[in-house]
């Protein structure tokens, strides 16, 4: 464990494991980003949900949960470190005036969080190689900054090269009777730096889910959702296996 990761339940050999770059919206006390507090309970900050989704699904047999131990806005770790989104200066229309670092506290930023995770995450996968790895986000139904353009799906499936798991997982999750978006709210191709580095550059079974907020904004709503991902992740696993 870390300031910059926690792993939750026990990683398997041929198990799943979730990983959740923005699941915490923590911000060390030695780090001022100059935002409202009330800023951190959104979007910008978190990925809502997630974190009650994945720690669910660790206490079943065979599945593990590697989480971000600290917000977004301290450290994208779902970004190539040389991005400047890495470390933002903006998010969704707010300025994050914190992060309006020289080039010395941009590279301490990086060296405290974003290398560390990325190092166990890589450590993890070589010592207990699970059969799937479960990129788990959240999205908002809309971008402050585009009201205009609406998010209809319940669930989103990303991949960039690999779509192994996301054309298993499709048909899966529609079965579910849900508004699911194939490359949506965005593409994999875009945004998939984690998966990228540690799935697809590896060869490894993935499979980037994005889940709209409002679906689990509630103990109801998460305990739903643990429980039908914890399902599809494991006709994925067997499904790539065959």
């Amino acid at each position: 464990m870390s300031e910059a990761w926690k792993l939750l339940g026990e990683p398997r050999f041929g198990g799943v494991l979730i990983v959740s770059d923005h699941a915490s919206n923590h911000v060390p006390d030695d780090i001022d980003l100059g935002v409202a507090p009330a800023l951190l309970d959104e979007h910008i900050a978190i990925d809502l949900g997630v974190a009650a989704v994945g720690t669910l699904m660790a206490r079943r047999p065979g599945f593990a949960a590697f989480q971000a131990g600290i917000s977004r806005l301290v450290c994208d770790l779902n970004r190539d470190e040389h991005a400047p989104a890495a470390v933002p200066i903006a998010s969704d229309g707010h300025a994050i005036p914190g992060n309006d670092l020289d080039h010395a506290g941009r590279e301490a930023r990086l060296a405290r969080f974003h290398r560390p995770y990325h190092a166990a995450l890589a450590e993890l996968l070589d010592r207990v190689p699970p059969a799937l790895i479960l990129s788990l986000h959240s999205f908002t139904p809309r971008l402050a900054s585009h009201p205009e353009m609406q998010r209809p799906w319940q669930v989103g499936v990303l991949y960039n090269a690999d779509d192994r798991g996301a054309r298993l997982a499709l048909p899966l999750l529609e079965a579910e009777g849900l508004i699911v978006g194939d490359q949506e709210p965005y593409s994999g191709q875009l945004l998939n730096y984690t998966m990228n580095r540690h799935a697809e550059a590896e060869g490894r079974p993935y499979l980037g889910i994005e889940i709209r907020q409002d679906e689990i904004a509630d103990a109801a709503g998460q305990a739903a959702w643990a429980e039908r991902l914890a399902r599809i992740a494991n006709a994925v696993a067997l499904g790539m296996g065959d």
